[in-house]
């Protein structure tokens, strides 16, 4: 059994661990916050360039952009966002379950030191890594989505998809890993999960004829997608990379204010415990004394 000395250190040591927990928890709720605003921001604009995709899609020939064109068997590319730093509960672990399961012969491209670590050690071809800021600015995505894009247009894969993790709520981050390219019609016509709770058509049926399909493309079709697919790769991988920076910091407040929370319990144990030891201790030197008096009458 431990003495008083020992449970007074071990109630100093948890109290300072609590200290630094607490304070962890702090600095990420006030990154959280402005993590999670950046995401949200981009979602309004990721749904209309959808829309405006989708429409485009229904005037021109599939095979009009290569960056649509569907090819079958080929090698795959992934690109895995992880983060830098861990304490943020099992998000890394289960993003890394995610990518083996979905992608397990896929060549790599990583953001964030965590997965990299790990799929380095499981003998992943790695193709190239990346750092980004925090907070993330949009000109970090472009150089990510022009490698992506080369290598795809080069043959060199034949399929790119993204790992990350999809902010849903402060207390909900959802691993997913979803196609980047080929652009197929599906992932232009559907409501991707950042963008909004459920998956579904952006619009439905009448709301997309109210909004038109016919469309005068100056020079040509073809032009308008040279702009504009290019500019939806770059903006799908900049609102993954918010996305899962804000489940990045929405996760490790969570985790922090738990570990908070265990080690304020663990501290009124070690009190308890403390107040026990002391009170018995205090008593057996009374009967000590009553016993003494009680011998030299």
């Amino acid at each position: 059994m431990a003495n008083l000395r020992d449970i007074r250190r071990r109630i100093k040591s948890v109290k300072n661990t609590a200290q630094i927990t607490r304070a962890m928890q702090l600095v990420a709720a006030a990154k959280m916050k402005k993590a999670q605003d950046q995401a949200i921001a981009g979602r309004d604009y990721a749904d209309l360039l959808n829309q405006v995709l989708v429409n485009l899609k229904e005037n021109v020939d599939e095979e009009a952009h290569p960056l649509l064109e569907q090819r079958e068997g080929g090698k795959e590319l992934i690109l895995v966002i992880s983060t830098d730093k861990g304490l943020c509960g099992a998000l890394n672990t289960n993003l890394g379950k995610k990518v083996r399961a979905a992608a397990p012969d896929a060549d790599v491209v990583t953001v964030g030191r965590k997965l990299r670590i790990q799929l380095g050690k499981a003998g992943r071809n790695m193709v190239a890594d990346f750092e980004v800021k925090d907070p993330v600015p949009f000109g970090e995505a472009r150089p990510i989505a022009k490698l992506l894009t080369q290598l795809f247009l080069d043959g060199k894969y034949n399929k790119v998809s993204i790992a990350f993790t999809n902010f849903v709520s402060t207390l909900t981050q959802e691993p997913t890993v979803t196609q980047l390219l080929p652009i197929s019609a599906s992932s232009l016509g559907e409501k991707q999960d950042y963008e909004g709770v459920g998956k579904g058509q952006v619009r439905d049926t009448d709301h997309m004829a109210a909004l038109g399909k016919d469309y005068l493309f100056e020079p040509n079709a073809e032009g308008v997608l040279d702009t504009l697919l290019p500019l939806y790769v770059n903006f799908q991988v900049y609102q993954m990379l918010v996305e899962s920076r804000a489940s990045e910091h929405s996760a490790r407040m969570v985790a922090m204010k738990a570990a908070t929370d265990n080690a304020k319990k663990f501290i009124k144990e070690l009190t308890l415990e403390y107040n026990k030891l002391r009170q018995a201790a205090i008593t057996a030197e009374l009967l000590e004394i009553t016993t003494a008096m009680k011998a030299m009458e």
